[in-house]
């Protein structure tokens, strides 16, 4: 749902790499081979069509995102480029570092975010994510689109130092804003940290993450065993602000029914453990708590129900196999959530808080959640 904008992203980063590289040989031509190669491992998307739920679970930020299609990649193609730009004289090993660069920058800021990225494939199924950038993140991305378009009209060899100084700004600031972040989520986690401590609360982990297009309001999901405790709070509130939680019966013996079928294994390694099932007529409903939840206001007052961003339902079939399918969130009240959310970074916590219910849920009524004030 985020792949237009988080192309731009991967396209603007790709673009910066390639005038460091070949900018002062191809001018504006290494801003479009950049920007070519820095999306190039997003084009797995057009396979997806051709593969089952389950298998594009695997697929998206699988394989083409992994250290070694990288270097593949970059030894396959640089001699092509280097012939190509035989008459630029670019070297096959300038070609070579530019298609690995990037190739790497495009896969680390994809790291950055909470979906995962199969940087050791096939030496390793586990999915590298740092959970310190929201997918789409206009702070990060703006500086080096703005210092690209500038850039792109300074043509000339003279002006060649003009556009490296345009093009390592760029690059300086949304570096700066990606390190920011981290600082962010160091202080936002500790704060979770100190209000789980005076509580006395016992959890087998935690994960935390930036809410949407900011890295100032986070979001904390605490895992009990058999719930999870999800809260809010902004880097500017002091540790001794408390969080206001609410609790997400994970109900495991719902999706354990399933037993080994390979749609239930996949959402299970999918989510890495961050899951919530429901059990209905047809199958089991399954919500991956990592991504947010979409909230709607409304219904009744002071009332706030939450839909799972990311979200299937696994119905098994009578040979003993299942199909899973992938149910959408909805966009239908995106903007007050927007206007909320705003607010709420701003300080204002009633905008977001109210009483919480589990909506969305296949063959369920809302469901009421407990909160932890």
């Amino acid at each position: 749902m985020f792949l237009p904008v988080d192309s731009i992203t991967q396209a603007a980063l790709g673009a910066a790499v390639g005038e460091w590289f070949l900018g002062k040989r191809l001018g504006n031509r290494a801003l479009a081979w950049g920007a070519l190669f820095g999306t190039l491992p997003d084009l797995d998307v057009l396979i997806s069509p051709l593969l089952d739920p389950a298998s594009n679970l695997w697929w998206h930020r699988g394989p083409s995102h992994s250290l070694l299609i990288m270097i593949l990649a970059s030894w396959a193609l640089s001699p092509w480029l280097a012939k190509r730009w035989k008459r630029n004289k670019i070297t096959r090993k300038r070609a070579g570092w530019f298609i690995f660069t990037a190739w790497s920058t495009h896969v680390l800021i994809d790291c950055f975010t909470v979906y995962g990225t199969s940087v050791l494939w096939p030496f390793s199924s586990y999915r590298v994510g740092f959970n310190h950038l929201f997918i789409i993140d206009f702070f990060f991305t703006l500086p080096m689109l703005v210092t690209l378009i500038w850039l792109s009209f300074l043509k000339g060899k003279k002006q060649l130092p003009k556009r490296r100084k345009l093009n390592a700004w760029g690059l300086g600031l949304a570096s700066a804003y990606a390190l920011l972040s981290v600082g962010m989520k160091f202080t936002a986690s500790a704060g979770f940290e100190a209000d789980l401590a005076r509580r006395d609360v016992k959890f087998e982990r935690r994960m935390e993450a930036p809410t949407p297009f900011n890295i100032i309001l986070w979001r904390s999901v605490v895992d009990r065993g058999d719930e999870f405790w999800i809260g809010y709070r902004s880097v500017f509130e002091t540790k001794t602000t408390p969080v206001r939680w609410t609790i997400y019966p994970k109900d495991a013996p719902a999706l354990d029914a399933l037993g080994e079928l390979r749609d239930a294994r996949m959402v299970k390694w999918f989510s890495d453990g961050w899951w919530i099932a429901r059990p209905h007529a047809k199958g089991v409903w399954v919500g991956d708590l990592r991504f947010g939840e979409g909230r709607r206001w409304g219904d009744k007052k002071g009332m706030v129900d939450s839909r799972m961003v990311f979200s299937w339902d696994i119905l098994p079939d009578g040979d003993g196999g299942s199909r899973l399918r992938s149910l959408s969130s909805g966009r239908d009240g995106a903007g007050e959530t927007l206007s909320r959310l705003t607010r709420r970074i701003a300080g204002d916590r009633e905008a977001w808080e109210g009483n919480p219910r589990l909506a969305a849920v296949t063959g369920r009524l809302p469901e009421f959640l407990a909160v932890e004030e």
